[in-house]
């Protein structure tokens, strides 16, 4: 089992950068990730990261803006967002595997979630 504390987010202004947290406990975490979902629609990949880190893999709409990273000896993997949009308002979830080493992008091949932070971007 792999449990996952998330931290960061909450209200930002347009522009602005915020970062969220992602602590692994239990068993280690090999691919990590992170997902959104907006009122109403389906969750969705936001930036992926493979086990060493050396491979990264993020969505069009967040290309260039944010930027996913972890740090192996504290099990934690992190996401910066820099120049926020209203349209990244969502719910942000932290996302683990013990399978799959690459960065993956699908939710179905992560087995453990986070319980999800509210980012909300006011213009």
């Amino acid at each position: 089992q792999v449990q996952l504390d998330q931290s960061g987010g909450g209200p930002v202004q347009a522009g602005g950068p915020l970062r969220l947290s992602c602590a692994a406990s239990g068993r280690t975490a090999t691919a990590m990730a992170w997902f959104r979902q907006a009122l109403g629609k389906e969750r969705d990949i936001v930036a992926a990261i493979s086990r060493s880190g050396a491979i990264t893999y993020y969505s069009d709409s967040v290309e260039g803006r944010f930027t996913i990273s972890r740090d192996n000896a504290k099990n934690t993997v992190y996401l910066q967002m820099n120049s926020l949009k209203p349209e990244d308002t969502a719910v942000y979830y932290c996302a683990a595997t013990t399978t799959f080493a690459g960065a993956v992008t699908t939710t179905g091949r992560y087995e453990y979630w986070g319980r999800g932070t509210q980012v909300t971007v006011s213009s």
